[in-house]
């Protein structure tokens, strides 16, 4: 489903107080913010405007409304982790069924991860474990460019979702950048 028509769909299920506000104000502030784009890519394009700028454009449009401003980051994050994250979460374990799962996982994401133009990274595998060294963020830029860089850390929380409670492959991470690290250091190992 279309991100936008998700976060609509969310807003009315969700936003007790006036939806139909927060639905055009989001959609305002989206297109705005997409019209404003340039010096990207066709690849961070696409991912500015299918994923990271509609959820920055709902956090905008709470944080406007003088009756959900206080609750703007809660309700954003709400929405990343318990439909965006969870989606995600549900989608990679779905792939775990597969045998050889961490072999083509692994290799897929490293072949990503060493040709995208999204963030700058160094690699490091193993036998069983694969690491990503990100020291440079589309997310985590979007986020300052677009005046809120306190919303960073929900897209991170993202990644926890996604990546927890596997039965094949572990993650962990310490620090990263939307939440004050000098790098996002994803560690991936085979369980």
């Amino acid at each position: 489903m279309d991100q936008q028509k998700q976060i609509q769909n969310w807003i009315k299920r969700t936003i007790q107080y006036d939806p139909e506000h927060i639905i055009d104000s989001q959609s305002s502030i989206y297109k705005d913010s997409v019209a404003s784009l340039s010096g990207k890519t066709p690849n961070q394009l696409k991912t500015l405007t299918k994923t990271i700028l509609p959820r920055i454009a709902l956090y905008k449009a709470l944080k406007a409304d003088n009756k959900l401003s206080s609750e703007a980051y809660e309700l954003t994050r709400k929405y990343m982790v318990e439909v965006v994250g969870t989606k995600k979460h549900k989608s990679t374990k779905n792939m775990e069924i597969f045998p050889g799962f961490y072999k083509i996982y692994s290799r897929t994401f490293l072949k990503i991860m060493r040709t995208t133009d999204l963030q700058k990274s160094t690699q490091k595998e193993g036998k069983d474990f694969y690491d990503i060294t990100i020291t440079d963020c589309l997310w985590y830029n979007a986020c300052k460019e677009f005046g809120c860089p306190e919303l960073c850390p929900a897209f991170c929380d993202v990644d926890d979702i996604t990546y927890g409670n596997l039965r094949k492959l572990g993650f962990t991470r310490t620090q990263t950048l939307g939440k004050g690290g000098d790098c996002c250091d994803f560690h991936f190992y085979r369980k």
